[in-house]
């Protein structure tokens, strides 16, 4: 049954320190002068406004921001009252390593008595992962993956064997930076009006040939020029 299974990738939301935008549809803007991944809050990526986003740390804003510019290059709508079976799984190089030196910090500068509770929530890699699935109403598996290199083509494997497993239909699949975020939409089974860019084995030799966000981003841009072909 496995073997039979149609798996295919809707749509490819990105930002690096230069530019934003989506695969599928053809989608980039470049940041003015001044301007970087922070300025994304103001630029109407969500459907709704993202609540206590400015308690956010930067790993949760750039999961965030990422993931609705793929959910929109995929055609995936989502609202406030609405809940999804879709899964998310993500990587980083550092983890949580910073909200754990900013918490830590905060507990010395407290007298080595308390933190404040908001720090202590990103913590955990898989943090931003949940802020993402809170605010987009995703229901599926949440995973943080961490490997030694942080590979997206790790991330993207591991969205397989979850959609292969019957563990939900579709997945947001990413990897999280600083300064840069990608998150691919990967679906199981798809409507046959269902928007494609490109089938899973396609995506999976581009990711594989170039390790780094921006050079994805580059081989992805390919892909976008032949979408459709599954």
């Amino acid at each position: 049954m496995h073997l039979q299974m149609k798996i295919i990738v809707r749509g490819i939301g990105w930002i690096t320190r230069d530019a934003y935008g989506g695969v599928r549809t053809g989608t980039r803007h470049a940041f003015a002068d001044g301007e970087a991944a922070d300025t994304l809050s103001k630029k109407n990526l969500f459907s709704y406004p993202v609540k206590n986003v400015g308690r956010f740390d930067r790993m949760s804003r750039m999961t965030c921001y990422a993931a609705a510019l793929a959910l929109k290059d995929a055609a995936v709508a989502y609202s406030a009252f609405q809940k999804q079976d879709i899964g998310v799984i993500g990587t980083s190089s550092a983890g949580s390593l910073q909200a754990d030196v900013e918490y830590f910090k905060d507990y010395i500068e407290g007298g080595r008595t308390l933190s404040r509770g908001n720090l202590f929530i990103y913590t955990l890699p898989s943090s931003p992962f949940g802020e993402a699935a809170i605010h987009f109403g995703l229901r599926g598996p949440l995973l943080y993956l961490q490997d030694r290199e942080a590979s997206l083509a790790a991330v993207i494997d591991a969205s397989e064997e979850m959609l292969l497993a019957g563990e939900t239909t579709m997945v947001l699949a990413g990897k999280v930076e600083e300064d840069e975020s990608i998150f691919v939409v990967v679906q199981a089974e798809p409507a046959a009006d269902a928007p494609v860019l490109c089938d899973l084995s396609a995506i999976r030799t581009t990711t594989e040939a170039d390790p780094d966000i921006p050079g994805i981003i580059e081989s992805y841009s390919v892909l976008g020029n032949k979408k459709g072909a599954v």
